[in-house]
């Protein structure tokens, strides 16, 4: 019997309609006999039974009930899915039925046929079409759920949080899944408890830890679109103790149109880790130095460098030009945008033409090539996100960390400003802030810089050239400071996940370290307004995102584990999944970021964007430094390159132990 029902279940869906209208038609004859058995109160046969027109009578019923039944859509509901609001359709169809059989039965003029019998009719059909499908949906779900094999078995046990439009939507979904088995819902909404929906009890919270054992729950689907990232993040608190997988769908939405399949189901985004709600733009200040303008992103290949350059191809500049020294990083996010731009109709708002997208291969350090792109192009604004950012990585490279980050930055700085480019918005970072690594040193020197050059109306820059050089600036500078960004390179996000893809352990420098984090599309907006805002008017004000509470890395390294459906193995809970290794601080790593100096701090026209005041040294002051620091860094000698951070940097606190390769590797003979 069981072979039976599987081999029914893998047939077509035509095929299956065929068989539940034959089921259809022998329920149908057997409800009238049945009527009429009751109205008689014995078991009724016609007499003469194929000469009799009542036997006539019977048998044609399907006729005109099969037809009624396809019009009303009785035959497009999913059977394993069937709910009660099956029900009031099956009552038309069937009343409409009744009604018209019942006259053919009336107007027919035969004895032997009564009335009553009609209305007993109305009844009995009901319950019996209705009842066979609840029995079919009974039937189907517990012979895939109890009898395993590769083809017919539901391998994922299902609960979806959210009884909502959006989870009645996500069930029809899972319903035409062999991959899953939904087997019941979860909601805050007191009054749907005890429930049931599509025939699988709702729930509480509360209830869901008995149910997840009985049932052997393996993933828990969110469907709650509507609510906001913290509310979210509150439901996945409650959730973060229950041993399932916890996946979302890259929009409810799109599944049911057709555009979102069930294997785009996904572990939760890297941005559900963050608490708080993120802060919508302003579209206004947005748009305001990018609408219609040329526009060039140096280190466009990278995680910030990308994020900034979709955020700014939305807002439709004239040119977008992308510079990057890594071909294949400046590939991707050329066919990215290139992908974009192809969406959009062939004219846009006020008749401008379609952005063009111009990838460019190049160092931010090469003059001559950065000379003759902003020549050639004239951008307006620049974003200057090119730097090398992963705190080890640059320490154990400091020479190079120094040559990029400060005067890759002073050299596009340089010719921005002989080419009368209006803004240019420096991407930094927390770790810029009383730094312990030459990463963080860097940009603030880098910082500083642009301060000194904001300040001086013709200052001289005798390093990058073998002549001095002399000119008016009057370029817009910005300096633009942020914490961590969920999911960019050098993150600790990707880097634990892939720990707990592969089995663990997680590696963790403290126990005790704390980061800021904000989503990446969150910094490029933010960064965008920022740049908006700097008028030159007070070149030492330094932007600072306000990034919300700091995060115990520690509890974010739990959080994941415990959301994608393992346990956490320490002392407490040894037959745990993931264990936690705490492996100490690396060369220059610090266990708690700040992101101002000082307290000098103001708002600004944002809601999430400060300025903060930070002195710096005048141009005159600061150009015999970089002079020396560019060429210590040429000869990478690490000592002269530390010796002259100290005295620029407020705050910088090295490692008393040099750990540069090069520098190593010279003076370990």
């Amino acid at each position: 019997m069981i072979k039976l029902f599987k081999w029914i279940i893998s047939m077509s869906r035509f095929t299956k309609r065929n068989i539940l209208i034959l089921a259809d038609t022998i329920i149908i004859i057997w409800s009238i006999w049945i009527s009429f058995s009751l109205r008689l109160g014995e078991w009724y046969w016609p007499s003469d039974v194929f000469n009799n027109s009542i036997t006539w009578l019977i048998l044609i019923s399907p006729i005109i009930a099969i037809p009624i039944f396809i019009r009303f859509g009785i035959y497009l509901f999913i059977i394993s899915l069937i709910g009660v609001g099956a029900t009031w359709p099956v009552l038309k169809a069937v009343f409409l039925f009744t009604l018209i059989w019942g006259s053919l039965v009336i107007l027919s003029g035969l004895q032997g046929i009564p009335r009553s019998v009609v209305f007993i009719n109305l009844m009995v059909t009901l319950i019996a079409v209705v009842g066979f499908r609840f029995l079919a949906r009974w039937i189907i779900n517990n012979v895939q759920s109890s009898y395993a094999d590769n083809r017919f078995v539901t391998k994922s046990r299902v609960l979806i949080f959210g009884a909502g439009e959006a989870g009645r939507q996500l069930a029809v979904g899972l319903a035409q899944s062999r991959e899953y088995q939904l087997f019941g819902f979860v909601d805050d909404q007191k009054d749907l408890h005890g429930r049931d929906l599509m025939g699988v009890p709702i729930l509480s919270v509360d209830e869901m830890n008995n149910f997840l054992d009985h049932y052997q729950i393996t993933d828990l689907f969110l469907a709650i679109p509507s609510i906001s990232r913290k509310d979210r993040n509150l439901i996945l608190e409650k959730l973060h103790t229950f041993p399932v997988r916890v996946k979302t769908l890259p929009g409810l939405t799109d599944l049911a149109k057709g555009r979102a399949k069930l294997s785009d189901l996904m572990e939760l985004e890297i941005d559900d880790i963050l608490v708080r709600n993120v802060t919508e733009p302003d579209e206004e200040l947005l748009k305001s130095q990018v609408w219609n303008q040329i526009v060039l992103v140096t280190g466009a290949g990278g995680s910030i460098g990308s994020e900034i350059s979709r955020q700014v191809i939305k807002r439709r500049p004239k040119v977008l030009l992308l510079l990057d020294v890594n071909e294949y990083a400046l590939y991707t996010i050329h066919q990215d945008l290139i992908s974009f731009v192809s969406k959009i109709d062939e004219k846009v708002e006020n008749n401008f033409l379609l952005p063009r997208v111009i990838p460019l291969l190049g160092s931010v350090l090469d003059e001559k090539r950065m000379t003759m792109l902003m020549q050639l192009w004239k951008p307006q604004v620049i974003y200057h996100a090119a730097a090398y950012k992963h705190v080890p990585m640059v320490e154990h490279n400091l020479a190079e960390g120094i040559r990029n980050n400060i005067f890759g930055t002073l050299t596009v700085a340089k010719v921005a400003i002989e080419n009368r480019v209006s803004n240019f918005v420096l991407i930094s970072t927390d770790k810029a802030v009383n730094p312990t690594n030459g990463m963080g040193a860097s940009k603030r020197v880098a910082e500083m810089a642009l301060q000194a050059l904001a300040e001086k109306s013709a200052p001289v820059l005798d390093f990058l050239d073998e002549q001095d050089t002399h000119f008016i600036q009057d370029t817009n500078f910005s300096m633009v400071r942020f914490g961590n960004v969920l999911g960019s390179s050098g993150s600790v996000v990707p880097l634990f996940q892939k720990q707990i893809n592969n089995g663990g352990p997680i590696t963790l420098s403290h126990e005790g370290m704390t980061r800021y984090f904000m989503t990446i599309s969150e910094a490029a907006q933010l960064v965008m307004q920022a740049g908006t805002m700097s008028k030159n008017s007070n070149p030492a004000e330094v932007f600072v995102l306000e990034m919300g509470d700091p995060v115990k890395i520690i509890d974010l390294a739990r959080r994941m584990i415990t959301l994608s459906g393992l346990r956490v193995k320490d002392e407490e809970n040894p037959e745990g999944d993931i264990a936690i290794h705490v492996t100490g601080l690396r060369p220059g790593e610090k266990l708690n970021e700040e992101l101002i100096l000082g307290n000098n701090i103001k708002p600004t026209q944002h809601n999430r964007i400060l300025k903060a005041y930070e002195e710096f040294m005048p141009w005159n002051k600061l150009n015999p430094h970089l002079n020396r620091l560019k060429i210590a860094a040429e000869k990478n000698d690490v000592e002269i390159i530390r010796s002259e951070l100290s005295e620029l940097v407020k705050g910088f606190r090295p490692d008393e132990r040099i750990v540069d390769w090069v520098y190593v590797e010279d003076h370990s003979s």
